[in-house]
C-alpha cells in the first residue's frame, strides 16, 4: 500500500452522482484516494458544479475544441500528467476514451456500467436505454459491473458485479434507481481493491 492516497481523475458527462459517491468514499476513509481532477465531455454537466463546490480542478474535454485528434489527446494527457493522476474512473462518461490514454494508464482505468456485462453493453447503451433493454428482454435480474477499460465500449476485463432483482412491476426508472444504489456501493469498494493491488493487472 502506498503511504499516501492514490491520485484519481474522474471522467463524467452528467449530474455526477457516481462521482459524488466516490468523493464521499474518499472523505469517509473507505477509498484511499484523492480526486485531483474531474473531466467532463459536457460543459453543462452537473458533476462539474459538484467538483467546483468540492474545490476540485475541472476540465471540459471536447474534441471539437482542437484542430485535430493529436492535439486533443496531447492536451488531455498533459493535464492528467500535470495533476500526477495515477488512476482514472469513468463515472457516467459517454465518450470513448482515447486509445493513447487507455495505453498510458493500462490496468488503471475503470468504468461502471448499469447492467451485468457482457449483456446490455456497448455503444449507445447508457442511461435508461440499458434498463429499457433489460426489461424488454424479460430478464429476472440486472445489476452493475465494474470493469477495466480498453478501446471498446463496456468491453474490458470485468472486476466485479453486483446483482439486483428485476420486479414484475418495474419501469426503467424504478430499476435504474435500484441499480444506482448498488453502483454507489460497488464502485468505491472495487476501486479500493484495485488501488490496494488485490486484482492482478498489467501495468
Amino acid at each position: 500500500m502506498p503511504d499516501r492516497p492514490a491520485r484519481l481523475a474522474v471522467f463524467l458527462s452528467g449530474r455526477g452522482s457516481g462521482f459524488q459517491a466516490l468523493y464521499r468514499a474518499t472523505q469517509n476513509g473507505s477509498l484511499d484516494a484523492e480526486i485531483v481532477l474531474v473531466v467532463s465531455s459536457r460543459r453543462d454537466a452537473g458533476g462539474l458544479q459538484l467538483a467546483v463546490s468540492y474545490g476540485i480542478e475541472t476540465f471540459v474535454y471536447r474534441r471539437k475544441n482542437y484542430p485535430d485528434d493529436q492535439q486533443a489527446v496531447a492536451d488531455l494527457l498533459a493535464r492528467l500528467q500535470r495533476r500526477q493522476v495515477e488512476y482514472i474512473a469513468l463515472a457516467g462518461y459517454l465518450k470513448l476514451l482515447p486509445r493513447e490514454v487507455v495505453a498510458a494508464y493500462s490496468g488503471r482505468v475503470t468504468n461502471i456500467h448499469p447492467a451485468l456485462l457482457p449483456k446490455f453493453g456497448g455503444a449507445g447503451m447508457y442511461g435508461l436505454k440499458v434498463h429499457q433493454a433489460v426489461l424488454a428482454a424479460g430478464e429476472k435480474e440486472s445489476g452493475a459491473t465494474v470493469h477495466l477499460v480498453d478501446e471498446q465500449y463496456d468491453h474490458g476485463r470485468i472486476l466485479e458485479q453486483v446483482k439486483v432483482p428485476v420486479h414484475a412491476d418495474d419501469t426503467p426508472e424504478t430499476l435504474a434507481a435500484r441499480v444506482l444504489i448498488e453502483e454507489h456501493k460497488l464502485y468505491p469498494r472495487v476501486l479500493q481493491k484495485l488501488i490496494s493491488g488485490e486484482y492482478e493487472t498489467t501495468r
